[in-house]
């Protein structure tokens, strides 16, 4: 096992991150202009959210199109200073199939992140981010504080909408880069955000 020296954080790269042994704790990193930053530990709403929609989508993804895969915190690098830049969505989508050592995600079709109102700029930031990347066709946020989402869909041009669809508690999710339409409510089954069945 070879020892990885911990880099400085002034200008730290993508690659040394992925290398870095981290600072001791169960921290996770994402890097930011070259600069690591900690990620919020997420509350047991956005936990359940987040497996949710990664079982309801995977599901999905196995039935209609069996070459693409959804995969959760994956380290996506922006084309905005790629070498210096990880962020970490809270769920991905590719179709490019899996290899020996991949380490990032390529070609993400799909990027949904899941918002807390903790986190809330850090994630808008990463959002416009992930407009960099050629292969995102959208771009999901889904919210903590409610039942609701906003989606970013890249138009036929090839750019980017000023600002998002927002899909209220009785709305229907649809997801044009993978085909895929639920009633929202569907991706909050199990939390206090809806109501349970008698």
């Amino acid at each position: 096992m070879v020892a990885v020296r911990r880099p400085t954080f002034s200008g730290m790269t993508v690659s040394e991150l992925l290398d870095w042994n981290g600072d001791g704790t169960d921290t996770r990193y994402e890097l930011v202009n070259g600069e690591p930053r900690a990620m919020a530990r997420a509350n047991i709403t956005h936990g359940i959210l987040q497996s949710t929609v990664a079982r309801l989508i995977g599901n999905h993804l196995a039935d209609r199109a069996p070459g693409c895969h959804v995969v959760t915190a994956p380290g996506v690098q922006p084309r905005v200073c790629s070498s210096h830049n990880l962020r970490i969505p809270d769920l991905g989508v590719t179709c490019t199939p899996d290899e020996r050592g991949l380490r990032t995600l390529p070609d993400p079709v799909l990027l949904i992140e899941i918002l807390s109102p903790s986190n809330e700029a850090e994630t808008w930031e990463n959002v416009w981010t992930y407009t960099t990347l050629p292969s995102v066709r959208e771009i999901l946020v889904l919210w903590t504080a409610g039942v609701g989402a906003e989606l970013l869909r890249r138009q036929a041009d090839g750019s980017w909408p000023e600002s998002p669809l927002v899909i209220m508690v009785d709305g229907v999710l649809g997801l044009d880069s993978i085909g895929y339409e639920a009633p929202l409510r569907t991706l909050y089954a199990g939390t206090h955000l809806v109501r349970q069945p008698d």
